[in-house]
């Protein structure tokens, strides 16, 4: 059915879906509808599909009710438009912020983060929480104890994460664009499984001030999740730069996104590829890769199977010793809160715990020798892209996981957190070494899993080439007439909505 739950929404269901972010702004600029009707219309929206698939933590009722109880400027490129924010990473001052914890239960930061006042200028209206794994550390929000988040094509399936319910809800087609964060394929990873679009961006692109720097964070960044390239374009547009005091300066392009998409790219080289060092693709996935790579052919680009020369191995474990010692310094940080010198078994999840025992005396020379194999990867990578325009892989290497596969989960017994991520790489193998090398990465919705759930394609470009990447999909977008996922839309959607 493609009526309205509703008879006083503003549109149907499918005139909402008919519209990108973009497009609501501009309807709301026109007169058409009010920022506060669009809202209205995705709380309803929220209310009809959450219950199947539980991407939403709590909606701001107050911020349906006025666009501007946030403090968002309607004379922003967004106009209002609904937004949700990922319950991890920019805090929102006055909101909780739980990080899918039971430990956070009820905190609620008094600040906006700067990419929180950058978002609110842009005209983006943030009316809830996105579900999130404990501390963005794990493949799946998926904790009976906190929240399950399933996937809107299969709810048998994950939603993968972290940025789960963003990427569920822009999936599901409730919100047309969501906030997401990404330190080793967070944004990219659960877009890919759910049919949406996810770009990591350059490092240099969005802050995480104040409480971190790219100095401290080393591998994390910030973003969004779309149904449109130009939505994500816009998004990085009007949300990038750095706020007051960074450790480095961050980087602006001579012309804005939205302007570059308008062309197509110059005839590309791109190299193909699969096989990393120690871990592949199935062989479902690598010949989904290879039909993708022939149609970027089609489009006109030079094509060729071809793997970096990268000493993969030693970056993968390079990555391992990041997360462990990053995460470790993460969880003493939260205990220092609370005044408590190490996790409660009861309000951390088993696998966070036995990372933060592991990683909190990694030394120094660790750490630098860890940096030293980052630059070592950076520079392999930097010398294929002095070849090579854009890399294309899959964005996983592994099909979705089924709902309680506890292998990936942090709720995992398993004893070593080693071992626990060395098998997450198994399955993630292509998006970590953006993060580790600071170069983009964007997941797009051009492949198909064996059981038909949505399957990414990954391009990789060089370090601040995020613009070539942007041209490059909405290249391949006015391909294929704007349909993503071969026009297919999954089993839980807001245009089925009775």
């Amino acid at each position: 059915m493609t009526d309205t739950i509703d008879a006083s929404l503003t549109m149907s269901w499918d005139e909402w879906y008919a519209h990108d972010g973009l497009g609501l702004a501009q309807l709301i600029r026109a007169g058409d509808v009010t920022a506060e009707e669009v809202a209205a219309q995705a709380a309803h929206a929220i209310k009809g599909v959450n219950p199947k698939v539980c991407g939403v933590i709590e909606v701001f009722d107050d911020a349906v009710a006025d666009s501007a109880a946030n403090g968002t400027n309607p004379q922003g490129p967004f106009a209002g438009l609904p937004f949700l924010m990922k319950d991890l990473g920019p805090t929102v001052a006055g909101r909780l912020q739980e990080q899918g914890s039971l430990y956070l239960k009820g905190n609620r930061p008094e600040k906006d983060a700067f990419l929180t006042t950058k978002i609110k200028q842009a005209g983006l209206n943030i009316i809830g929480r996105s579900t999130t794994p404990e501390f963005g550390c794990c493949s799946s929000a998926e904790n009976p104890a906190v929240y399950v988040t399933r996937n809107p094509w299969d709810t048998g399936f994950t939603s993968c994460g972290s940025s789960a319910g963003s990427s569920v809800m822009v999936g599901a087609g409730v919100l047309p664009i969501a906030h997401g964060t990404d330190g080793g394929g967070s944004i990219r990873i659960p877009a890919g499984c759910c049919g949406a679009i996810g770009l990591k961006s350059s490092r240099g692109t969005f802050s995480i001030a104040p409480a971190n720097s790219d100095f401290s964070s080393v591998v994390s960044t910030q973003g969004c999740i779309s149904r449109t390239v130009r939505d994500t374009a816009a998004f990085v547009d009007h949300c990038r730069g750095g706020a007051p005091g960074e450790f480095m300066p961050f980087w602006h392009p001579e012309t804005p996104f939205l302007e570059q998409i308008q062309n197509d790219p110059r005839r590309l080289k791109i190299a193909v590829s699969h096989e990393w060092g120690p871990y592949a693709a199935t062989p479902h996935i690598a010949a989904e890769l290879t039909r993708v790579a022939k149609f970027f052919e089609s489009l006109g680009h030079s094509v060729e199977f071809v793997t970096p020369k990268v000493d993969f191995e030693k970056a993968y474990a390079a990555q391992t010793t990041c997360y462990i010692s990053n995460f470790a310094q993460v969880v003493n940080n939260l205990l220092r809160m609370k005044g408590l010198d190490k996790p409660p078994e009861d309000l951390f999840e088993p696998m966070n715990i036995r990372i933060w025992e592991q990683g909190k005396d990694i030394s120094y020379t660790t750490r630098a020798d860890m940096q030293l194999d980052f630059n070592e990867t950076a520079r392999a990578f930097g010398a294929a892209f002095q070849e090579w325009d854009i890399l294309l892989t899959p964005t996983t290497a592994r099909e979705t996981p089924t709902i309680s596969t506890t292998e990936y989960l942090t709720t995992t017994d398993n004893p070593s957190a080693l071992n626990w991520f060395e098998n997450l790489w198994g399955f993630f193998a292509y998006t970590p070494l953006n993060n580790l090398c600071g170069t983009p990465g964007m997941s797009l919705p051009l492949a198909v899993h064996a059981n038909g759930l949505p399957l990414g394609m990954q391009i990789h470009a060089a370090q601040g080439n995020d613009g070539l990447l942007l041209q490059l999909a909405a290249q391949v977008e006015r391909a294929i007439e704007g349909k993503w996922n071969q026009g297919r839309l999954p089993q839980v959607h807001v245009t089925k909505l009775g």
